[in-house]
């Protein structure tokens, strides 16, 4: 299945080349927008890639004002622009996500690399439907999600899986999971099982790598949550998402933060059982929750 393009990269992108034509150009933002009809916060929101611009009139405006004249260069942002305010695939869930979900999603559409530690549950690109179907339902009554709710995120969980296992271009995914988390029985022993299974099935693809991280190790365990390092191409800088105490999702572009991530990461991939193990663990838990 070809890969779905979104929105977000381009957003992102645009943001950046608009800043570095404005520093370029010598204004600072309130300089940039005055008399354009837009304000400082607006074209600060744009610059960040936290939203789109709306008119293509705003955009002319604010090259005029940096004084980009090059054909190529105006044609090339120009595109970026059209292709910024496109909606994602994802936009028929985005009522049910919770905050910053649907800019993840975007980035995570487009990402050529995902190095992912998951503390809590098995994670979400590595999950069946009756195993996501099971975590959803035990929060439903404590969260008060509605059935739609839950549905509409089990289709959209089993759609992000696509990345993993399309045939052009399939994301690079590197997974450490604790070993608590394939402990942790949700829904049944029989579910636990279809998602061991599960879990061999995608590891063997050459595009996934799966370590567990046992719970007697004492090597470096990072205990700050999970998170996920997105890697690109050229055109974006590798961004870490990290979820807060509310539920809400944030996908932070601050290179001292991601490198931050990665060493954690790259930590633990060391202390973690190695990929050619995984088999075997899983095969163990398959045993022993059968009992």
């Amino acid at each position: 299945m070809a890969a779905k393009r979104g929105p977000t990269v381009r957003r992102l992108q645009l943001g950046t080349e608009l800043r570095r034509l404005r520093e370029k150009a010598g204004f600072t933002m309130d300089e940039a927008v005055s008399g354009l009809g837009f304000s400082q916060p607006k074209l600060s929101r744009v610059e960040k890639g936290d939203i789109g611009l709306p008119k293509s009139a705003d955009l002319e405006a604010l090259l005029e004002r940096y004084g980009v004249e090059d054909p190529d260069d105006v044609e090339f942002l120009t595109e970026l622009h059209r292709d910024s305010l496109n909606r994602g695939w994802w936009s028929t869930y985005r009522t049910f996500l919770p905050s910053g979900m649907a800019t993840y999603i975007g980035l995570e559409t487009e990402a050529r690399t995902i190095d992912a530690w998951e503390t809590n549950v098995v994670l979400g690109l590595l999950q069946t439907e009756r195993y996501a179907r099971a975590m959803f339902e035990r929060a439903k009554s404590i969260e008060e999600t509605t059935t739609q709710f839950v549905e509409r995120n089990i289709a959209l969980r089993m759609e992000r899986k696509e990345l993993v296992t399309r045939e052009a271009s399939p994301v690079e995914l590197w997974v450490i999971l604790d070993e608590a988390v394939l402990r942790r029985v949700m829904g049944s022993a029989e579910v636990m099982r279809e998602q061991y299974a599960e879990i061999n099935s995608l590891a063997a693809l050459d595009n996934v790598t799966v370590q567990i991280h046992p719970m007697a190790s004492a090597s470096y365990r990072c205990t700050r949550g999970p998170f996920t390092v997105l890697g690109f191409d050229s055109r974006l800088p590798s961004l870490v998402q990290v979820d807060d105490a509310s539920g809400a999702v944030s996908a932070i572009g601050e290179q001292y933060e991601v490198w931050k991530h990665a060493r954690r990461f790259d930590a633990m991939r060391a202390g973690a059982l190695s990929p050619e193990d995984t088999p075997r663990v899983l095969e163990a838990l398959t045993r022993e929750i059968g009992h």
